[in-house]
């Protein structure tokens, strides 16, 4: 199962799905900022596998450079903090959702197996 966010309506993008995660700190690496912001935003702890894809998009507000990795849940339940909604889906799901842009690569990787 693959954990979806939605975006609250007061924030860039409102309603869109998104994978959860944030910005990486200076001296943080990637793996280690997904860990901290899903632990901050989720309240839950996870351990992180493999990447799944790196990409780089340019919105009106700025460029995101976002990279998408394999996460197992491995203490507590996701609890709604900063999104509006999240939604467990099988891959085969993903793709009824209205994913950000940035997000979607990673999406049509995921839902392709």
């Amino acid at each position: 199962m693959i954990l979806c966010a939605q975006r609250g309506n007061t924030k860039t993008l409102s309603h869109k799905w998104e994978f959860p995660g944030g910005k990486v700190e200076q001296g943080e690496t990637e793996r280690a900022a997904l860990k901290r912001e899903i632990e901050e935003e989720m309240e839950c702890h996870i351990e992180v596998g493999r990447q799944v894809d790196h990409t780089v998009y340019e919105y009106d507000f700025g460029i995101v450079h976002l990279t998408t990795f394999y996460c197992i849940l491995i203490e507590g339940e996701p609890v709604l903090t900063e999104h509006q909604s999240i939604k467990w889906l099988h891959r085969e799901e993903l793709t009824t959702l209205d994913w950000a842009p940035a997000d979607i690569p990673a999406v049509e990787k995921l839902a392709n197996g």
